[in-house]
This record gives structure tokens, C-alpha cells and sequence, in this order.
């Protein structure tokens, strides 16, 4: 089964907020900088979804699927 970009976008975003940002945050002092570049990587996917701007999301997908524990 193929999943959409909008479909997938939100999966993803989900999996950063719920899973590996608290591991960051969880660290302290030394995740601060990683887990404040993930609330900026979220916020702009969120930003892309409410302006429906395409090019936008595939880049914050991208990006966010850089993201680990």
C-alpha cells in the first residue's frame, strides 16, 4: 500500500513529538539544542499542512525523518 504525503507527514511528526523528542528532553542540558531544532522542524510541518504548501511538506518529512533516538 502506497501512503500519501498526508498521510504520512502526521505519522511522522507524531513519532518525533511522541517518541524521540522526550528521549532529548529527558537528557537535560545536553539535548537541549537537538530537542529545540525538533520543535522547530515540527513547527514548521504544521505550518506547512495549514498553508497546504506541498514542496514545504515533502522538505519537513525529510527532515523530520532525520530524526532519532
Amino acid at each position: 500500500m502506497v501512503e500519501s504525503l498526508g498521510e504520512a507527514l502526521p505519522r511522522e511528526m507524531a513519532r518525533v513529538r511522541d517518541e524521540v523528542l522526550p528521549a532529548y528532553d529527558a537528557v537535560g542540558a545536553p539535548g537541549l539544542l537537538a530537542a529545540r531544532m525538533m520543535r522547530l522542524a515540527l513547527d514548521r510541518a504544521a505550518k506547512a499542512i495549514a498553508e497546504g504548501d506541498v514542496a514545504a511538506m515533502v522538505r519537513s518529512f525529510e527532515e523530520l525523518k532525520g530524526f532519532a533516538t
